[in-house]
């Protein structure tokens, strides 16, 4: 894809007709509007990658729905924002599988818990899901039990059914998860992953954005993700300003995400990415009390770097949000209007998409532009 002005690739991709859609991830226009991520499905209101977090975030209408993609001991890519199913499922519940709880070092992090990696497909299919984040999202907890750990490919499916049925396109936005991690352990999710992409009709034309916080990956990804998918797009997540990718602390090498952040970085990302995913604070820091300071020049070094911004992660309730927005109901109250006001002051600043819990709010804060 060649270079391009702050947004305007936006513009050029909707030459892409997908399928007759009413909303194509480029709107028809020159400056078209940002997007709407829904950053686990609709995990403010659902537990995260069930398929009721993913339809509920379609039905509340975001552009694009991520799958967080880890594998299991058979190989098979299934959705889960980490191999640690210790928070988010009731294997711990199961005295069948007490003895595979262990500690392991993902990403630089010792972990302790049940690891995807040992447990087959079949084994998975018989846990249920449960809200991460049981204290805050109280809500959610009515749903523990319900749902089960979907497959890549059943999300997929999933997805497109939905996209035929709503008559308008809705994108996939899958992280490729501690690619280095899984690659010392024996596996290979980026071949599996790209054989997935080729297998369904969906993934070969509909919007399609990949992402990791390593550089090696992307780098192998880049052009076989676009030999499949014309259209799509790899993002590079940044982590901590002081922490390295997995994937270059690996090599020993000491490139920091702080680095990566200055404008020579950035022109180095853009040789094998296209988008990149700051955390919000990397755009407007916070104080020791969660309030905003001085903004950075991130996004606009970003744009002059040829590359587009998606940030993560707005949430609704009061805890996550800036101190300046929150109101006087507590940590889990749900704060519509100082989530839009927080979504609104990071487009101000040329945001071109956001991850967000909830995606209803994300749809109000973008349509009143």
């Amino acid at each position: 894809m060649a270079d391009y002005s702050r947004r305007s690739v936006l513009a050029a991709t909707c030459a892409a007709s997908v399928l007759g859609a009413t909303r194509s991830w480029a709107a028809p226009s020159l400056v078209p509007k940002p997007l709407v991520f829904a950053h686990r499905g609709c995990s403010a209101q659902r537990p995260e990658h069930t398929l009721a977090s993913y339809a509920k975030a379609i039905a509340d209408g975001a552009d694009f729905v991520e799958p967080d993609l880890v594998p299991t001991k058979d190989g098979i890519l299934v959705c889960r924002h980490e191999s640690n199913i210790a928070e988010t499922t009731d294997v711990a519940d199961r005295p069948d599988f007490a003895n595979r709880r262990r500690t392991l070092s993902i990403d630089g992090r010792q972990q302790t818990g049940w690891f995807t990696t040992d447990f087959t497909l079949a084994e998975l299919k018989t846990l249920r899901a449960r809200e991460r984040l049981a204290t805050l999202r109280v809500h959610n907890t009515r749903y523990n039990g319900q749902f089960d750990i979907p497959t890549f490919e059943e999300m997929i499916d999933f997805v497109a059914a939905e996209s035929a049925a709503r008559g308008r396109v809705i994108g996939l936005i899958p992280e490729v998860k501690s690619s280095t991690h899984f690659h010392a352990l024996g596996f290979d999710p980026e071949a599996t992953f790209l054989r997935i992409l080729a297998a369904h009709r969906y993934t070969q034309f509909a919007p399609l954005e990949v992402q990791s916080f390593e550089t090696t990956n992307l780098r192998r990804l880049k052009d076989a993700v676009k030999a499949i998918n014309p259209q799509a797009r790899l993002m590079f997540l940044m982590g901590e300003r002081n922490q390295t990718p997995p994937d270059l602390a690996a090599k020993g090498q000491k490139t920091t995400f702080g680095d990566l952040m200055k404008p020579e970085g950035l022109k180095d990302i853009r040789t094998y990415a296209d988008v990149i995913g700051p955390s919000l604070t990397d755009l407007i820091p916070r104080d020791a009390q969660g309030a905003w300071q001085e903004p950075t020049t991130l996004v606009d070094d970003a744009h002059a770097a040829g590359l587009l911004v998606h940030a993560y992660t707005c949430r609704p309730e009061n805890k996550f949000l800036p101190r300046q927005l929150r109101n006087n109901e507590g940590d889990a109250a749900r704060n519509v209007d100082g989530s839009i006001a927080e979504i609104r002051r990071y487009l101000d600043m040329g945001l071109d998409g956001f991850f967000t819990d909830d995606p209803a709010i994300g749809r109000k804060a973008v349509d009143r532009i």
